[in-house]
């Protein structure tokens, strides 16, 4: 991983301005965010806002996906210390909760009471069908980063592959695919990088 900014960079760019400014963007993001929210995570934080760089959010990623649960509330709990420290935390967590906790109770109540309609059950594989479609177009997106990572282009690329097949096709479960090949890979990395 590569060291934060100095001080003085980072003052130069985009940043959240207040605690108010983090809960309102983390409510918005949570409420694009249907079926899974990375791509929406990296086109606001990265595209719109510009408050992490690409490879920030890449490291940023990698780490919220190793630490325990969901991945986008461990991002908004690391960027909103970041900026604010607790508060800030607190106040990105909050965001990414509370508005869409309500939304997910009404549409509980409503797919309760709909569960058995076909075209319900069609809407909801389309939604999961659309949700991989931005998983992958957000990973496609995000590739050029990987030119400047320490093992290369053709191994980060190979790695890529090594995972898709362990997973998709092998069916090893996520936790031992991260495990080995990630913990195989961090190594690796840590090797090229250490003096």
């Amino acid at each position: 991983m590569h060291p934060p900014p100095p001080l003085a960079a980072q003052s130069d760019r985009p940043r959240p301005s207040s605690v108010r400014d983090l809960f309102v963007s983390f409510t918005w993001l949570a409420l694009q965010g249907f079926g899974g929210v990375l791509a929406i995570v990296q086109r606001e934080m990265v595209e719109k806002k510009r408050w992490l760089t690409a490879d920030e959010f890449l490291e940023d990623w990698a780490v919220a996906q190793v630490l325990p649960g969901p991945n986008v509330i461990n991002l908004a709990l690391m960027i909103g210390d970041r900026h604010f420290g607790l508060r800030g935390a607190i106040a990105a967590v909050a965001g990414m909760l509370t508005v869409p906790l309500g939304v997910i109770l009404v549409l509980a109540l409503l797919y309760a009471h709909h569960a058995g309609n076909p075209q319900v059950a069609g809407a909801l594989r389309g939604m999961g069908a659309v949700a991989g479609g931005l998983i992958a177009a957000t990973g496609i997106k995000l590739m050029p980063a990987l030119r400047r990572h320490p093992l290369g282009f053709g191994v980060c690329l190979g790695i890529v592959v090594l995972v898709f097949g362990a997973i998709a096709f092998a069916r090893i479960p996520l936790g031992w695919v991260l495990l080995v090949v990630g913990g195989a890979a961090c190594v690796w990395t840590w090797k090229r990088i250490a003096p």
